[in-house]
């Protein structure tokens, strides 16, 4: 009998629920007679009785089969073959060139696919024995990058891990009935060069329809949706990053794509079918690359104050077992994409990727060395979600029109994560936090927009006398943020004809028939001030009454300031400031702005950056964040009215030009021409994409709906089998109880020997250490600063306030006229120069331009006398002289640093840490080691394997002929160099002339 190389072998695996599927792999069979197959078969049977049954493997012969088994046929049939398995999880592969990429970001916005391989034959058979991890265990994560490949009947995802040291796969069957999604998971974790074994197995298997090919690389998968027929799934193809908070990116959506679960012959069916076509235009005009977010690794559905007390709980848990609803369902716009998934994976989040609409933005704050960023989050619910005319009031379940919840998050990058020294998990003092809600008025009203009129008539459909749609909102915000909660009613309250006004009357009616069921410290606080007449009014100030408001809504519901339990400073919100209008977008967006602001300086007084928590206007850092607040509205307004802001804060300041009325002037007009032309499109895209329609066959198509008011309420018809509500008790009164501070930071239990990694993964993820890049394409170097507006011709010449809270003149960047100069400006210059060149020699340091090498003091710095003599105080009342104080400060406080003991203690020990001891040369441990040297010791070195050594010796090995290139030896990096060599393409060949040659 001939001598072969290679058999063809069919591996079962097992996906943990039963299902299992066959793979083909070209497994190297010793040259010899067919008996020794079935030895090398029985040693690989006594390995694979040691190691766990997740994944089987049988031998079906040597001759081609089919690569499907058939319905009737199962593993039994077959003969065994030992696993890929391995006792010691190989270390992976660096991550080649082909995944790296210096022209663009630091991540690329577009993903490459997985870079898979020709493995000899020859490997798949020595690495049978390969350990496979399972997901849950120790350094098995959540993917980021998938690679999608197709077969002629089925969908393979390849997922990666943010390190690329592990991978999973899914697979898609593409034959599976119409209306019926066939998902198999595989919960093993592999390798990277396990992962290439299996791709090329089923490659091998496919190769008489085709193989596997790469499809497209995707970022993520947001769930799978389904029309008239097949399933179709929605990939993200470009990303880009918008924020960071703690380490953990947040992503803003650039392109998707959707892809259809279909065979290749049954797509021209599907394209020629009407229907199913316009539910895919339908789709498209929600427009995913606008104001979608998501993260891996950071819940932004939740708000930071439950996200670190969910963490601080978890460490005090008995099981490592995570809770599956940690997310809110009410902020997951893909919710309907994921309900098919969570049904038929164990994991589903881990695939598919819940995302939110909104708006997120992050710029950074630079005091004097010190960084600040502030982040801005706002989160649109799904409930009862549509245009702005077709949506207005609440629904019969409590859910209003509009409804976002904006969250700002001011946190000092002293460290990057969550954790403070010690360590202590999440309880890092240098994050603080505010959120604030702002929604449709709670009743049951409606606009008639079929007309011409760009207001009309408000008409107040339904009134309640117990006000249940009321009820069940209050009572949803009391569940989310606890009491108490501040209503500031912003609608008009004086018109000629009756319009806003017929809701003020109900709306405060509403609340006082709600309050006089609630304790007294637990009452909804109301407020109602007609904001629009204020503004028309010259003797008031609209922003100076905004304050008050404002000052008096953060004593009540406090911020949430982050630290550890045994620490003075830690604080929380309870309570929400809830804001409206009668479009929660003009009007209430200034208002929420001028609370943010209030927020925004207790937050940086918490933190320690300022001394006083009121901030000036027309500071940089109040510009920056006027900005960001500003950006936040227009987003807003555009989801909800068609157009940006038509009343920005300037309005409300009265410094807006007389340019803004023609830009306001325009913006009305889109807004009227979007809610007249464009709202119903855009209504029927969110029924569509939100699940409130889906297609059932006899009922009337989305298109033939005169009104959707039955797919946002309940029937009516259902009222009486329906179970009302107490009229009196109509709030739980295990919502009115306060948050309490945080459990301790010191994991329990189960936890108590994890390393920091089991908890959170932010340093590969942020820092990312396996790739190269520059700080011009970081994120924090990429986002808006305070700094990137500063004149740099006044900073160079120091005639530069740096601080971020001076307030900035009009004719402060103005350069005098040519042969004057202003000579006070000059002489303040002078005196800074002398100051700081006398508080740096005092130290003996430096001097201005070069080191001072005479000068040796040993003792401290002391500060100038603050005693003026009568021409200083005179003097002292300049602007100019004002740096002067600000730089001997700044100086003095960079030669003189103060740490607390605790953080001297972590610093003592980063530098003696073990990994700064000289090279090793022996085995022996020096006299008297710490406990700490020995088990960095012990955890360093690592016996090799038999494994690692077969490899090794792999290596090493030299053919007979090494200059031969085999068919084995093609995908080798080492002989592609030699290859173009013979080919006379390399730039280091040298022609030898073979006259010179001297035997």
């Amino acid at each position: 009998m001939e001598d072969k190389q290679a058999v063809q072998q069919y591996v079962v695996f097992e996906d943990g629920r039963g299902n299992s599927e066959q793979h083909a792999v070209l497994v190297a069979e010793p040259t010899g007679p067919d008996d020794d197959l079935p030895a090398a078969i029985e040693n690989g049977q006594s390995k694979q009785t040691e190691t766990s049954n997740e994944m089987e493997a049988s031998i079906v012969g040597k001759e081609d089969v089919r690569h499907d088994l058939t319905d009737g046929q199962s593993a039994a049939d077959v003969m065994p073959f030992p696993r890929l398995c391995n006792d010691v999880p190989s270390i992976p592969k660096p991550m080649g060139p082909e995944l790296q990429s210096d022209d663009e970001d630091e991540e690329p916005p577009t993903i490459k696919s997985f870079p898979r391989s020709m493995s000899p034959a020859s490997a798949a058979y020595r690495n049978r024995d390969t350990v496979c991890e399972k997901v849950g265990e120790d350094g098995v994560c959540q993917m980021h990058r998938f690679s999608l490949y197709e077969t002629a009947s089925r969908y393979y995802l390849v997922g990666a891990d943010v390190g690329e040291r592990k991978f999973r796969i899914l697979k898609i069957d593409r034959t599976a009935d119409s209306g019926e999604l066939s998902i198999a998971e595989d919960d093993i974790a592999y390798t990277r060069k396990e992962m290439n074994q299996l791709l090329n197995a089923v490659d091998d298997g496919n190769k008489t329809t085709g193989g596997l090919k790469l499809k497209c690389s995707i970022w993520g998968l947001l769930g799978f949706i389904r029309f008239t027929g097949t399933y179709y799934m929605l990939l993200v193809t470009k990303k880009s990053q918008i924020a960071m908070i703690g380490g953990h990116y947040i992503y803003k959506i650039d392109a998707t794509e959707l892809v259809s679960l279909t065979m290749p012959s049954s797509r021209f069916k599907l394209d020629r079918d009407p229907e199913e076509a316009r539910f895919i235009g339908i789709l498209n005009n929600l427009d995913l690359s606008r104001s979608f977010y998501f993260s891996y690794s950071y819940d932004v559905t939740r708000t930071l104050q439950h996200n670190i007390l969910r963490e601080r709980q978890n460490l005090q848990r008995r099981t490592e077992e995570t809770p599956l609803d940690y997310r809110n369902s009410m902020f997951i716009w893909n919710q309907h994409l994921l309900a098919p998934a969570t049904s038929a994976l164990k994991n589903t989040y881990d695939w598919c990727l819940p995302i939110v609409h909104g708006f997120v933005d992050q710029t950074t704050l630079r005091v004097f060395g010190r960084t600040v960023h502030t982040t801005l989050i706002a989160r649109r619910s799904r409930y009862f979600a549509g245009a702005r005319f077709l949506k207005r009031g609440a629904n019969d379940l409590g859910y209003v029109a509009n409804d976002v919840e904006t969250e700002q998050i001011v946190s000092e990058m002293l460290t990057t994560s969550f954790h403070s020294p010690g360590p202590e998990l999440f309880a890092n003092p240098r994050y603080t936090s505010y959120v604030q809600h702002r929604g449709s008025i709670p009743l049951y009203w409606t606009q008639d927009n079929s007309g011409v009129s760009p207001k009309p008539a408000i008409e107040l459909n339904l009134v309640d006398p117990f006000y249940c749609a009321a009820a069940l909102h209050f009572d949803n915000l009391l569940e989310r943020y606890g009491a108490p909660i501040f209503v500031l009613n912003l609608v008009k309250s004086r018109e000629r004809t009756p319009r806003e006004s017929k809701l003020l009357h109900e709306y405060g009616n509403a609340i006082s028939y709600l309050n006089q069921f609630l304790p007294t410290n637990k009452k909804i606080l109301y407020k109602a001030w007609d904001m629009s007449r204020a503004s028309k009014s010259p003797d008031q100030d609209v922003l100076g009454t905004l304050e008050s408001i404002a000052e008096g809504i953060m004593t009540e519901t406090g911020f949430f300031h982050n630290g550890s339990k045994e620490s003075d400073h830690i604080n929380m919100q309870n309570g929400i400031a809830r804001t409206n209008c009668i479009d929660c977008l003009d009007r209430t967006n200034a208002a929420q702005f001028v609370i943010g602001k209030r927020a925004f300086g207790h937050q940086l007084h918490a933190l320690g950056i300022i001394d006083d928590p009121s901030i000036e206007y027309d500071t940089d850092a109040l510009n920056l964040f006027t900005h960001m607040f500003h950006d936040h509205g227009d987003t807003i307004a555009i989801q909800y009215g068609g157009s940006h802001l038509v009343n920005t804060t300037d309005t409300y300041r009265r410094t807006n030009q007389w340019t803004s009325h023609s830009r306001d002037m325009v913006e009305s007009f889109k807004r009227y021409y979007n809610n007249s032309f464009l709202d119903k499109q855009r209504q029927e895209a969110y029924n569509l994409f939100l699940g409130n329609y889906t297609f059932i066959q006899g009922e009337p198509m989305l298109w033939d709906l005169s009104t959707d008011y039955y797919l946002h309420h309940a029937d009516p018809r259902n009222w009486s089998t329906l179970k009302r509500r107490n009229y009196v008790q109509w709030f739980t009164p295990e919502h009115l109880h306060r948050a309490d501070k945080p459990m301790p930071t010191k994991p329990h239990n189960a936890f108590a020997e994890k390393p920091l990694s089991f908890f959170d993964e932010y340093w590969i993820e942020y820092y990312r250490p396996h790739y190269f890049s520059s700080f011009k394409k970081m994120l924090p170097f990429k986002m808006n600063s305070t700094y990137k507006n500063l004149p740099f011709k006044s900073t160079k010449e120091g005639k530069y306030d740096l601080s971020p809270f001076r307030v900035r003149d009009r004719n402060e960047h103005a350069s005098p006229e040519k042969g004057q100069q202003k000579k006070e400006i000059v002489n303040a210059d002078e005196d800074i120069s002398r100051n700081a060149r006398n508080i740096l020699q005092a130290h003996g340091a430096f001097t201005l331009g070069r080191v001072n090498e005479q000068t040796a003091p040993q003792h401290s710095i002391t500060m100038p006398s603050t005693e003026k003599s009568p021409k200083e105080k005179k003097s002292s009342k300049d602007k100019s002289a004002v740096p002067q104080w600000t730089l001997e400060q700044f100086v003095f406080n960079s030669l003189n640093p103060s740490v607390s003991d605790k953080e001297a203690h972590d610093y003592q020990r980063y530098i003696e840490h073990p990994s700064n001891i000289p090279l090793v040369v022996s085995n022996d441990l020096p006299p008297n080691p710490s406990a700490e040297f020995v088990m960095y010791v012990n955890s360093t070195f690592i016996e090799p394997t038999e494994e690692d050594l077969a490899a090794f010796a792999d290596f090493l090995s030299i053919a007979e002929d090494p200059l031969t290139v085999a068919d084995t030896d093609i995908t080798k990096k080492r002989y592609k160099a030699y290859r173009q060599w013979m080919k006379g393409k390399s730039l280091f060949k040298q022609r030898v002339d073979p006259s010179d040659y001297v035997p």
